[in-house]
């Protein structure tokens, strides 16, 4: 049977890599995370002083791009795909709120982009991939024969977040979280690199008021059909 490549593009916090793996999960398709590549890169920029609240060495970090190996490895736990950074497992250390403050400011660099959107088109060659992130159908898989767009308020995804640190243990207040979540929206939607936006042929979805499970039977059915229509 002829595999396709999925593309999920859309805001922060809207739910995009949890419906990613469990589609991929259920068509048997490999998972890419992207946002987990530039949040290493960021992780590895604050690791080493290149970004801080004060400073963002941009001309350093570029300097270093060639010494950041970033992967993905299967947690036999979890079931899931694990993020490393030069061997270092950096699945939780990057999900944190901190290194999201960061990690829009280091996307907009377009050496970076450059660097992770070839890694990402390697991957992807073969097809039978499900990628998420910001630009997957518009710049890394522009030809992708399925492409979702996500949505929510900013006030329903901030709360997700918010939740979700709590729940991780993190000390955080909603009103951070939102900030956060609005700011991300900002740089991420007018960065002059690969914007934020939806793909003319995207099928946007807003999950402000679906479940995990409604969301899923919805992009199960577009994925499925769209798949039989190519065989």
């Amino acid at each position: 049977m002829q595999k396709i490549t999925i593309a999920i593009d859309g805001f922060s916090s809207t739910g995009k890599s949890t419906i990613a793996k469990q589609l991929a999960k259920h068509l048997g398709y490999i998972y890419v995370d992207t946002g987990a590549m530039y949040r290493a890169v960021t992780y590895y920029a604050m690791k080493y002083d290149f970004i801080n609240a004060t400073h963002f060495d941009v001309v350093g970090l570029v300097s270093k791009l060639h010494d950041i190996v970033v992967y993905f490895k299967l947690n036999q736990e979890t079931g899931s795909a694990d993020v490393y950074l030069n061997g270092e497992n950096i699945e939780q250390a990057i999900r944190t709120l901190e290194v999201s403050n960061f990690v829009s400011q280091v996307a907009a660099i377009p050496e970076v982009r450059y660097q992770l959107v070839k890694q990402q088109q390697k991957m992807g060659a073969k097809k039978g991939i499900v990628m998420d992130g910001r630009d997957i159908g518009t710049v890394v898989f522009p030809e992708a024969e399925l492409k979702i767009f996500m949505t929510a308020s900013a006030e329903t995804r901030a709360t997700r977040r918010f939740n979700e640190l709590i729940n991780k243990g993190e000390v955080v207040t909603y009103t951070d979280v939102l900030h956060n979540i609005e700011e991300r929206d900002f740089l991420d939607s007018n960065r002059e690199d690969s914007p934020l936006r939806k793909a003319a042929d995207a099928i946007e979805i807003d999950n402000s008021n679906l479940t995990i499970a409604q969301q899923f039977q919805e992009i199960v059915k577009l994925a499925e059909a769209e798949i039989k229509a190519r065989n």
